[in-house]
């Protein structure tokens, strides 16, 4: 399976989904946005795949979101992709792309409506929370 993940590796929902992707037999290509930054367009091709709008997508938690005024309603939506492009940290994270489909996977199980072959089970998250047991089946 093509896989592209937009990878934060400090943040553990996108270690968890990371894992997931490999477990389930694919190479992803990992794209560290922290350290590449965005562009526009691929803001905007992202969010119009994975059916968001910058406003959906912003990180608030653990981002500067708030001392920089964004969570303000009246802040329109190319003011938050604006700010985005100049802090990436704003994107809410991971955002995944395959064949079947592009998905803001938090939490981390999401991405599995995107694979084509789940992991063999049982599969945990680093913390311990099953959401695959032994058959292979997700746990609800």
């Amino acid at each position: 399976m093509t896989a592209v993940i937009h990878h934060n590796p400090d943040c553990g929902t996108s270690r968890n989904v990371l894992a997931l992707l490999r477990a389930g037999g694919a190479a992803p290509v990992v794209i560290r946005y922290l350290d590449t930054g965005w562009t526009r367009p691929q803001l905007l091709g992202l969010f119009a795949a994975a059916g968001l709008t910058p406003r959906t997508a912003l990180r608030i938690r653990r981002s500067p979101a708030e001392a920089l005024g964004l969570t303000d309603p009246a802040i329109g939506e190319d003011a938050l992709l604006d700010a985005m492009l100049i802090h990436p940290i704003l994107v809410e994270r991971p955002i995944v792309c395959t064949p079947r489909g592009t998905r803001l996977c938090r939490p981390s199980e999401t991405v599995l409506d995107l694979m084509d072959r789940w992991p063999p089970g049982p599969f945990h998250k680093e913390d311990g929370q099953m959401i695959l047991n032994t058959e292979g089946n997700r746990v609800a």
